[in-house]
């Protein structure tokens, strides 16, 4: 796991000192080692975390002539057996690293190549035969991947910090990217919060050469048409996810030359990923996990139960709302997007803890609600499927009061409300009517922008270019898949595995590994009939099934209930940081000219009158907007997000253009 970035121009190689300002940026995510590359035309950086190889896989890397040459962010977890199909083909090796076996991949297969890795990746390749230079991201986005063009040429790297060491690229908040995370919880790429700034998609490869630049995916989201579904029988296929799993798990834990952990939430997907580990690998597994000081989010007598279950070395860290307000402009650097919750600052605050207890790598469950049917939401779509068919029937509107039962104003305490609020947009041909009460309930925050704000992200598009992209054969799929489908678009790669995974990971240069969205998983998971995921109201159905041997019936039978942390709780309350008044006075919000200063005052007026605990879902939301989107402009358009980071000091540095390097 690293940090990735480079330079491609027209006419001299680009200039070092850019590229060691740019690694430098991006240490962080690699604090072992850092190298560069410069050709005519290129220029390549790399921030290192050691894990394989650790002593030969130093990188820029290049195959046996020096044509091709790689950085690389991430893993290919079936690396030693492409590695031996390759030796087979001829090609020779000089280091036992994954990064190797991509350039030889690449080289051996080219694109074809990335229908065989199974594992998380960003890299960029340059091929100096052809003078092309190919960026790639995993397929699900676990990795990231951001670039802008400058002058006819192109920058790219795994955090906007790295390009913004630049001058030259703009520092804008993008309005459209705004409009989408205020609908989605997060831009969609290409798109991120800032203007200039593009993503690449997950499951896409570009290329960038003499006939520019060009995108185009590999892989993408997809189901059997609804009754079509391969498997039928559930206990054959419990089965079958099951093996998929433990092998999932065991690539995660084993192919590493340092140390693995396991995070333990308490729920059932982190609870059977460190199951596994403990039973299918010898070695002492350590486990580590967030309580909180409040008993509403705290969920640590479930994870002592399964650590005592699994006989672990169990590390816990306990945070408060002070803690979240103390790290939450740090959460924001790191994070570079707009928050509308504070549950990434905790697990920043947990990353330091395993960085602390001396590893670099751990396992978790992320994943598991998006491919095996495991959020509320779906939940939700199933009741408004069901209410659709006689909208004006009282008694299937009720259905409603039986969601979100974890919630202190669950539904089913205020019966009214809530078939008012998720009774809204009935439609049965919606092919979002999974997602129209969550869009609808975020797109509130939009009422806090000035007019002009407004009036720039209505032009976006949001959500109509999203369900644009829906493959035309969705409408066979069973709803849960384009339920799904929407899920794994929007949240998963914005939110969950970058401002919740990657960033709050990275930020203490831990990598994150994730068995549910091992390929050959989601591949299976995706083809399962919808009834295996969500049986009726009961969600991951298959996923208990499979592994009740291996889990309390505690654990087990306990209704679903989703990672949350104080919000404007941690913001509003007497005692709050400075710099709450900071970015939220009148001067501050008019030189971002996002929000209307006195729509902000009122709101935070209200908010510190109950000490931001008795807000309702939307003004919380409102809240946790406002802060992180001025801590945004404040450190990255009136600066420059690099937090003064000295320029990295190379390990590795190779001048192709100087007669006698490599």
């Amino acid at each position: 796991m690293c940090g990735i970035c480079g330079v491609a121009t027209p006419g001299p190689p680009p200039d070092a000192a850019l590229l060691l300002r740019m690694v430098g940026r991006l240490r962080h995510r690699g604090p072992d080692g850092s190298g560069y590359l410069r050709d005519e035309g290129v220029g390549l950086g790399h921030a290192r975390l050691a894990i394989i190889d650790t002593a030969g896989g130093a990188q820029p890397l290049s195959n046996e002539d020096g044509s091709l040459w790689i950085v690389f962010n991430g893993e290919i977890f079936n690396y030693v057996e492409l590695g031996n199909e390759l030796r087979s083909r001829g090609h020779a090796f000089r280091t036992a690293s994954d990064t190797e076996v991509i350039v030889h991949a690449w080289e051996e297969w080219g694109e074809e190549a990335l229908d065989r890795f199974n594992g998380q990746w960003a890299f960029a390749l340059w091929d100096r035969t052809r003078r092309q230079l190919v960026l790639s991201r995993d397929r699900l986005g676990v990795r990231p991947l951001y670039y802008a063009h400058t002058g006819g040429g192109l920058m790219f790297a795994s955090e906007v910090k790295a390009l913004f060491a630049d001058p030259s690229v703009p520092r804008t908040l993008d309005p459209a990217g705004l409009d989408e995370t205020f609908t989605y919880w997060s831009p969609v790429a290409p798109r991120t919060p800032f203007a200039g700034v593009r993503q690449l998609e997950p499951g896409y490869v570009a290329y960038l050469d003499a006939n520019g630049f060009r995108s185009h995916p590999y892989w993408s989201i997809d189901f059997p048409p609804r009754g079509e579904e391969p498997g039928q029988d559930a206990r054959a296929n419990a089965e079958t996810l099951r093996d998929r799993i433990v092998e999932a798990s065991r690539l995660r834990f084993t192919r590493s030359d340092v140390p693995v952990g396991a995070y333990l939430s308490g729920g059932i997907d982190s609870s059977v990923t460190a199951a596994v580990v403990a039973r299918h690998t010898d070695a002492p597994l350590d486990t580590f996990s967030l309580r909180f000081a409040d008993d509403e989010f705290d969920e640590g007598d479930y994870q002592q139960l399964m650590a005592r279950r699994l006989g672990t070395r169990h590390h816990e860290v306990v945070v408060g709302p002070q803690d979240v307000a103390e790290v939450f402009p740090e959460v924001v650097r790191h994070a570079e997007a707009p928050l509308l919750r504070a549950a990434p600052a905790p697990l920043f605050l947990l990353s330091r803890l395993v960085r602390a207890s001396g590893y670099k790598v751990v396992v978790t469950g992320e994943g598991a609600d998006e491919v095996l049917g495991g959020y509320d939401l779906y939940r939700e779509a199933r009741v408004r499927e069901f209410w659709t068919r006689d909208p004006s029937s009282d008694v299937r509107g009720r259905a409603a009061e039986l969601l979100y039962p974890w919630m202190a104003r669950a539904p089913g305490q205020a019966p009214a409300f809530a078939r008012g609020f998720f009774g809204m947009h009935l439609a049965a041909d919606d092919p979002a009517l999974s997602h129209r009460p969550r869009w609808t309930s975020t797109a509130a925050l939009k009422g806090l922008l000035t007019a002009d704000m407004r009036a720039r992200c209505a032009e976006s598009g949001a959500p109509l270019d999203l369900l644009a992209r829906l493959p035309a054969h969705s409408a066979g799929w069973d709803s849960l898949a384009r339920a799904q489908w929407l899920e794994m678009t929007t949240l998963l790669p914005g939110y969950i595995l970058s401002s919740q995974g990657d960033r709050m990971l990275m930020a203490n240069s831990i990598e994150g590994r994730f068995p549910f969205l091992d390929r050959d998983v989601v591949a299976y998971a995706d083809a399962l009939p919808a009834r295996h995921k969500l049986s009726g109201l009961e969600e991951k159905y298959l996923l208990k099934r499979a592994f009740a041997d291996l889990l309390p019936p505690e654990i087990v039978r306990r209704p679903k209930q989703p990672y949350r942390a104080p919000d404007a709780a941690s913001f509003c309350a007497p005692g709050a940081p400075d710099w709450v008044g900071d970015v939220t006075g009148t001067d501050a919000l008019a030189a971002a000219g996002v929000f209307e200063p006195r729509l902000v005052q009122g709101l935070l007026t209200k908010a510190r009158r109950s000490g931001g605990s008795g807000l309702g879902n939307t003004d919380n939301m409102r809240v946790l907007a406002v802060l992180s989107t001025q801590l945004l402009h404040h450190q990255f358009v009136v600066g420059d997000g690099g937090d003064d980071a000295a320029p990295a000091t190379p390990l590795t540095a190779i001048d192709l253009t100087v007669e006698g390097q490599p």
